[in-house]
């Protein structure tokens, strides 16, 4: 674990952990558990209070000079259980609904949300500019359906299908961003739900799964743990 390196070299570290057993098991010198779900380790998104006594928290644990330690963040409100595709009813679609038009459709909200963020964005991994999109969830579909398909973005030293986990996971951030540029206030229970019931792209990416856990590939196994979630 890289904490235990910094520390060999000199170097003071903490962190926080989503999965009390692994911190339990990698004996981390300083680790904060807080009590959310992937990918919300600050907590609530936006709310800057709360993110900000979870740092403090974790800070704190600086003045602990032997270790392991491993403390708990001790938030009052239950943390949210957040929906997977397989447990949201998905809405009829259009048979002319088409996630290249959402991508479309939502570009002006996703770019206010850069605005109002200072360019701030969970989207970015995939390196393809949001503006050629479409190009990209063409790509996907063509996967979906089983055909050999590929970009000529797609780095050399990246996997195919790590680089489909990084295509799905921009455009599932730009959803999201998009979303809640759209409709504030919106909880992440919410958000899932909509994303996984009411959108072309919920309904592409479980057949994307679908596709990479059918592969004899542990790895393409792998890459597809997660992808609906």
């Amino acid at each position: 674990m890289l904490a235990h390196t910094f520390e060999s070299a000199g170097l003071t570290t903490v962190g926080l952990a989503l999965v009390r057993e692994h911190a339990e098991r990698m004996k981390a010198p300083r680790m904060l558990w807080v009590p959310y779900p992937f990918g919300y380790v600050l907590g609530k998104p936006n709310d800057a209070d709360l993110q900000h006594r979870i740092l403090a928290a974790a800070f704190d644990l600086l003045s602990c000079e032997a270790g392991p330690v491993l403390a708990d963040f001790p938030d009052e409100e239950p943390a949210p259980v957040l929906v997977q595709a397989s447990a949201v009813q998905r809405h009829p679609l259009g048979k002319d609904a088409d996630a290249a038009d959402e991508v479309t459709t939502l570009r002006a909200y996703y770019e206010r949300w850069l605005e109002a963020h200072e360019g701030r964005t969970a989207v970015g991994l995939c390196g393809i500019p949001q503006r050629r999109w479409r190009g990209v969830i063409r790509f996907l579909q063509a996967y979906a359906t089983g055909e050999d398909t590929d970009m000529k973005e797609r780095p050399e030293n990246v996997s195919l299908p790590q680089f489909i986990r990084y295509c799905v996971d921009d455009l599932k951030a730009f959803y999201y961003e998009a979303h809640m540029t759209q409709k504030p206030g919106t909880a992440a229970e919410e958000l899932h739900t909509w994303f996984w019931g009411e959108t072309a792209l919920g309904q592409l990416i479980p057949a994307i799964t679908e596709r990479m856990n059918a592969s004899d590939e542990p790895h393409v196994k792998a890459v597809a743990y997660g992808l609906s979630r």
